[in-house]
């Protein structure tokens, strides 16, 4: 099921079960999303504009928190080690996480500080008490973590680190963050992402801006980078993916953050995050009209996901100089899926 032909020119595209059967989702979740890094946000968003106490993203239904003690900050599981209650329900400030349900304190370090009504229990507190604490990883001044990291996070972006490292976070300001939901399997929108070859069909006005014979795709272990040139050989745009689900796309004006959240079978969410260093090129080139962009992209790929249900169509064929980075991604797919 999950072979991938590291030849693009024989290989076969993954098969249409994997979009349609909820046991290939859930396995999904367990083997690629858990053990994946996981794009939370600027660290100096975080750190200096949210409360000490900020709610994050569910990663794979896990609720998190992070916690901000003066300069430094940690990431925290959201649930209760007494009986599993979730701590905190939106983002505050304070000293200490308390259970509302039966008055559990833990410390900002997760720490299991005191609990009502338990003298004469023996080994309390423990470690299980704590609340478990995830790893935190930091690149061109963005954070990421892990459910249940597979390998370290400098092994995921040792190849690109170039392009993260010419981030330079004091001059980005996050302006926005918008999600949009897309009625499809999250990996049918990975890979739509990850290719060229749909612009001159489905992004007419973005064909206008980018010179699609000059489209280049360049792979790593874990990621892609495509660049789109106009017609004069300016760089329009960069696109860099970072498996499974982070997109950090490069515009003269600055960067705009993609991040793809599987919800269920077919339905995902996509958050956009904004940071602009200069506003004045804004409404310029390849950048300057994402939204309708992603309404063309939701369109085509909503479609897919209907398509792929016929019982006339299994698996599809790439083509060897276009869709590299799906077949890449295909095949990180299948290494995934088969461990």
């Amino acid at each position: 099921m999950f072979e991938i032909d590291e030849d693009i020119r024989k290989a076969r595209t993954l098969h249409s079960d994997f979009y349609t059967e909820q046991r290939y989702f859930d396995e999904a979740r367990e083997k690629i999303f858990a053990q994946s890094w996981q794009f939370l946000g600027r660290e100096f968003d975080l750190g200096h504009a949210l409360t000490p106490i900020s709610l994050l993203p569910r990663l794979i239904d896990e609720p998190l928190l992070l916690v901000r003690t003066g300069e430094y900050i940690s990431c925290l599981t959201n649930v209760c080690t007494h009986r599993g209650k979730v701590l905190v329900d939106e983002s505050c400030d304070g000293e200490l996480i308390r259970c509302p349900y039966h008055g559990r304190r833990f410390l900002l370090d997760g720490t299991c500080s005191s609990m009502p009504e338990f003298v004469g229990v023996i080994d309390f507190p423990a470690e299980s008490d704590n609340l478990r604490k995830m790893p935190l990883a930091e690149r061109g001044g963005f954070l990421f973590t892990s459910v249940a990291p597979k390998s370290e996070f400098e092994d995921l972006v040792c190849d690109v680190a170039l392009h993260l490292g010419r981030i330079e976070p004091a001059g980005l300001r996050l302006t926005a963050r918008r999600e949009y939901e897309v009625s499809a399997h999250w990996a049918l929108y990975c890979e739509n992402y990850l290719e060229g070859f749909h612009i001159p069909y489905v992004h007419h006005g973005l064909n206008k801006l980018v010179d699609y014979g000059t489209y280049t795709t360049e792979l790593f272990r874990y990621a892609s980078l495509q660049t789109g040139y106009s017609s004069g050989g300016d760089v329009e745009a960069r696109y860099l993916f970072i498996f499974p689900n982070t997109m950090f796309n490069f515009y003269p004006w600055g960067i705009s953050v993609n991040v793809v959240r599987p919800i269920a079978k077919e339905r995902t969410a996509v958050e956009f995050w904004t940071y602009v260093s200069d506003e004045s090129l804004i409404s310029e080139g390849a950048g300057a009209d994402l939204h309708s962009v992603e309404l063309e992209d939701e369109a085509v790929v909503e479609s897919v996901q209907r398509g792929i249900r016929s019982r006339f169509y299994s698996q599809g064929r790439y083509s060897p100089t276009r869709e590299q980075g799906t077949h890449h991604f295909h095949r990180l797919i299948a290494e995934a899926m088969n461990s």
